[in-house]
């Protein structure tokens, strides 16, 4: 049986600090060698040059390395997923999750939350966007649902990856070995990659059948409800942290999801904090949740169709400012304001994550011993 899982919500004063994460493990608060996954925002551009995600990394596996027992090697080893870009009031900050000893864990035989990690087989550049990355996406987790204790994939709530995307480097490494990539586009294949990972995850959880290669990013009916994928330029494996309830793991945190139906759809976050445990009145305010909300986890996309709720947008024709930062800034003010906090993780690029122009949500709360 799994153990059961504290979980706390971190502020990056910088790029390159982790003296929050540090100073929850000098209290006593969480132990660094149970850390088993870190979800975070970084302030970057959010772009394949953004090395944001990179200095963060580094930072944290740093304190979990000097504060603990464990070695650079086996730190390595632990799922640290970093999204780029806080554009609007979105707030630099990670979650982090930590086991819990049985005898501090609050013990009850209601679903609590449980996470699993795992990292699939090598993905090469002429898997993404292809069956090939969203069998080996599948494949890991399966493994990480098995870790977490989770046998019903109902009892999936969030699945949160990051895979590699397309560079230059690697786009001429395919070519001389004989292969051809979707896309030589490196910034489209952020969204390729994100979207051929969602498939593994809907897959895996029986959410829709075998996709074909002609689907991938073509056939929006497809799509998770679960799935929130992030890419970039630091590895060349699916990280895959799978977030879910679990009976018997105890703890005071729950979990729960829903999908926004558009990007304004307060509804659909309100939807997923309820689905974990919280009792809200019918039309709820941010006070209502009385510190109880660990945080929210929320993917969005550019509706294909330029408009939101019958209403022209310019975001797909904008020049200047790509429409990834525009929805994005979009998404993060609504959530804050359902919250009441800026400190909200909010990740573009979600084809097949969600429905076309709405994106998957998902809320941590807790419920108290």
């Amino acid at each position: 049986m799994p153990e059961a899982i504290e979980v706390r919500k971190v502020p990056l004063h910088s790029v390159s600090d982790a003296s929050e994460l540090a100073a929850l493990i000098e209290a006593g608060t969480l132990s660094a060698d149970r850390v088993i996954a870190v979800i975070g925002k970084t302030e970057g551009n959010g772009g394949v040059n953004d090395y944001t995600r990179i200095i963060a990394d580094r930072a944290f596996r740093e304190v979990l390395t000097s504060l603990g027992t464990r070695s650079a090697a086996e730190v390595k080893q632990i799922p640290i997923v970093w999204s780029g870009g806080t554009d609007g009031v979105i707030s630099p900050h990670a979650t982090v999750f930590a086991t819990v000893p049985a005898d501090r864990a609050v013990a009850t035989d209601e679903p609590r939350l449980s996470v699993g990690y795992a990292m699939s087989e090598q993905i090469r550049p002429e898997d993404i966007g292809r069956t090939a990355m969203i069998e080996k996406v599948a494949a890991g987790v399966r493994i990480a649902m098995e870790r977490a204790g989770i046998t019903d994939p109902a009892d999936v709530h969030y699945v949160q990856t990051k895979t590699p995307l397309l560079t230059i480097d690697t786009i001429l490494d395919a070519k001389a070995r004989g292969q051809r990539v979707w896309t030589e586009n490196t910034h489209e294949s952020m969204d390729l990659s994100n979207a051929t990972t969602a498939l593994g995850i809907a897959l895996a959880l029986g959410e829709i059948e075998m996709p074909t290669d002609e689907q991938v990013m073509h056939d929006l009916s497809l799509f998770s409800a679960v799935a929130s994928c992030s890419s970039g330029v630091e590895l060349d494996q699916a990280q895959i942290v799978v977030v879910g309830n679990a009976r018997g793991v105890g703890g005071r945190y729950r979990i729960g999801h829903s999908v926004m139906r558009d990007a304004l759809d307060q509804d659909g976050i309100w939807a997923a904090i309820r689905d974990a445990g919280l009792e809200l009145p019918e039309r709820p305010h941010h006070t209502d949740l009385g510190g109880r909300l660990v945080n929210v986890f929320l993917k969005c996309e550019t509706d294909p169709s330029g408009s939101v709720r019958g209403r022209r947008n310019a975001m797909l024709d904008d020049s200047d400012v790509h429409w990834h930062r525009q929805i994005k800034a979009c998404v993060g003010g609504v959530a804050a304001a359902v919250t009441g906090d800026p400190a909200v993780f909010v990740s573009v690029a979600a084809v097949h994550q969600g429905p076309s122009g709405g994106g998957p949500v998902a809320a941590i709360v807790d419920l108290g011993g």
